[in-house]
């Protein structure tokens, strides 16, 4: 079975759908628009990169029709892959060059604010979206938010195939930490962007900090944004700079090592289409706060398998941080709930082979 993936190289979740489907003996061919931050595909078995700019965000983002001089490219990476499949990661941009190609079978995943947020700036965005669909031999999305999403502007059957977790990767363990035994750790892992309310979760941080003062506390802060200047400096103006750290990106291999430094993540966005950064901290046995929205709420769904609040406020944020920081026995079960729950629905393993299944069934026909 041979895979052709139009998506970003620098995303996380491209670098485990291919390292999944290779996993699985399936030869898989990576077109992208941005370039990888580090060579995670280089010398992987199964896996060719057919295009790749030289610089990151070489395509505009601010216009669409941007994306439409690479459908040549694709039309050449096609005649040399040979896939079986073309897979569009991405229903608006990579679906459109996908659906421009015109080749099938073509397997369109949508994955958030490409059918959250696009269609709704404008009735051309809408159409595109539209058109792509139409053009797709099966579509996929991440969680039954986004199908709800999709429902307006398709008539096709969605198979909801979520972004999973490896369960012995990501799973409780010692690791060599950055913090010590006795510090309480609170973590976030998201880009340092307006959606994720960093600024909420450093304001909840700074609240439970002033009332703990004696406690050792500590927020660990992982990933970068246009706001990273902005935060550090309000850490600083709070009188936090010792106790918070911004480790910048890291390599997804390391994400499951800095999962197990925390006692809780915090993931308190506006909005979310799933939130992958939650299930696998669930899967490490960490209870999860996030906010009361979209795909969030239907991954934690109750008390019993993390804490919903709503969004951007303060001091309920820092209210259950406080719930978790006093009762380690309400730590510890809701983090044993949550792991069983993500066993249960979002074993990574499950997921690829839901995929190569939508695969399979397109090779038939």
């Amino acid at each position: 079975m041979r895979i052709l993936l139009l998506s970003d190289t620098y995303s996380e979740h491209t670098e485990k759908w291919a390292l999944g489907l290779a996993s699985n003996g399936v030869e898989v061919g990576l077109f992208s628009f941005n370039k990888a931050s580090y060579p995670w595909h280089q010398n992987k078995t199964n896996i060719t990169v057919l295009f790749e700019p030289e610089n990151q965000l070489e395509v505009s983002a601010s216009s669409k029709l941007s994306y439409l001089k690479y459908v040549k490219l694709l039309k050449i990476a096609i005649l040399q892959f040979k896939p079986d499949v073309v897979h569009a990661h991405y229903a608006t941009s990579y679906g459109l060059i996908g659906a421009l190609s015109g080749f099938h079978p073509f397997v369109i995943s949508a994955w958030g604010t490409d059918v959250m947020k696009f269609p709704q700036k404008n009735i051309i965005f809408k159409s595109i979206l539209k058109y792509n669909l139409k053009k797709a031999d099966a579509i996929c999305a991440t969680s039954h938010t986004i199908k709800d999403y999709l429902k307006p502007v398709t008539s096709k059957n969605i198979n909801v195939i979520p972004f999973g977790v490896n369960i012995d990767e990501f799973s409780k363990k010692d690791v060599k930490s950055l913090f010590s035994k006795e510090s309480f750790v609170i973590g976030c892992i998201k880009a340092l962007e307006d959606l994720y309310n960093i600024d909420v979760l450093i304001k909840a941080f700074a609240v439970l900090k002033s009332k703990f003062s004696s406690k050792s506390l500590k927020l660990l802060i992982i990933g970068v944004g246009s706001q990273e200047t902005e935060l550090k400096k309000m850490v600083s103006d709070l009188n936090l700079s010792e106790d918070v750290i911004f480790t910048g990106r890291i390599a997804f291999s390391e994400v499951s090592n800095y999962f197990n430094m925390l006692d809780v993540l915090a993931n308190i966005s506006d909005y979310e289409s799933f939130g992958v950064s939650v299930i696998e901290a669930m899967a490490c046995e960490k209870p999860v706060i996030a906010t009361n929205t979209g795909g969030l709420k239907e991954i934690i769904e109750n008390s019993t398998f993390g804490s919903l609040v709503e969004v951007a406020n303060v001091e309920q944020t820092a209210h259950e941080m406080e719930r978790y920081l006093l009762d380690e026995d309400l730590k510890r079960k809701v983090g044993m709930a949550a792991r069983a729950k993500v066993v249960e629905k979002y074993n990574w393993s499950n997921n690829i082979q839901q995929m190569i299944d939508v695969y399979s069934q397109l090779m038939k026909k």
